[in-house]
């Protein structure tokens, strides 16, 4: 593994419950990579992008990510891995009855952040990395869907992670906003993050074209 490469997986099973979802797996990914992970819904996209943050078991092969050793993990390492990863949902996943900023902070004391005055600036940082400088004080449902996937990827920016886990982040967006969240996401990436986008939307791909995988008959294969 050299000191590029960000995710290396190696002949890994990737299973929900006792279902073998895809097998032999081989997967590898370096510092400020954009990588598409595409496939039919079902195929097994979001099953591997949870076996990367170790929110499914590791059964079979080795696998090593932001420096964790997936294949021998342990529980009380698991929230030290996520803080090395970002992970962008399709649904957002946003606390509704919240302001942007408080979305963010509840994260940061979640992730060990104390330090009031500091949470204050990293949340005006990285809003204003994603175009939403001014919206901290907004409730989220005030705000529109590409608003609300802006803060999502606010959200996982704040502890400055190694790499970006984005699961259908356009899915629910227009083409116009969908192109807006694809430019940040390559932004993110150009600044040495590396971003491992689940989609089926295949349009993106010619507009930002990217290393691509897809998830096909149980295995991970070049798209």
């Amino acid at each position: 593994m050299s000191l590029d490469t960000i995710i290396e997986l190696e002949n890994i099973a990737v299973f929900q419950r006792e279902i073998l979802v895809l097998s032999e797996v081989n997967l590898r990914v370096d510092r400020g990579e954009f990588v598409y992970l595409i496939g039919k819904t079902g195929s097994g996209k979001s099953s591997l992008l949870r076996t990367i943050y170790a929110d499914l078991p590791f059964k079979q092969g080795s696998g090593s990510v932001a420096g964790f050793k997936l294949h021998d993990i342990k529980n009380k390492e698991i929230p030290f891995l996520r803080r090395k990863l970002g992970i962008v949902f399709q649904d957002f996943q946003l606390l509704t009855d919240r302001s942007v900023a408080e979305n963010l902070h509840f994260v940061m004391k979640s992730t060990g952040w104390k330090d009031k005055k500091k949470m204050e600036q990293r949340t005006q940082d990285v809003l204003d990395k994603v175009g939403l400088g001014t919206k901290g004080f907004k409730l989220t449902h005030q705000l529109s869907g590409g608003e609300q996937q802006r803060v999502a990827i606010a959200r996982a920016l704040v502890n400055d992670p190694d790499i970006i886990l984005a699961d259908e982040p356009t899915g629910n967006l227009d083409p116009e906003t969908s192109r807006g969240i694809m430019k940040l996401l390559f932004d993110i990436s150009n600044a040495g993050r590396a971003v491992l986008m689940a989609t089926h939307n295949y349009s993106l791909f010619k507009e930002f074209p990217a290393r691509t995988l897809k998830c096909e008959n149980g295995r991970v294969i070049r798209g």
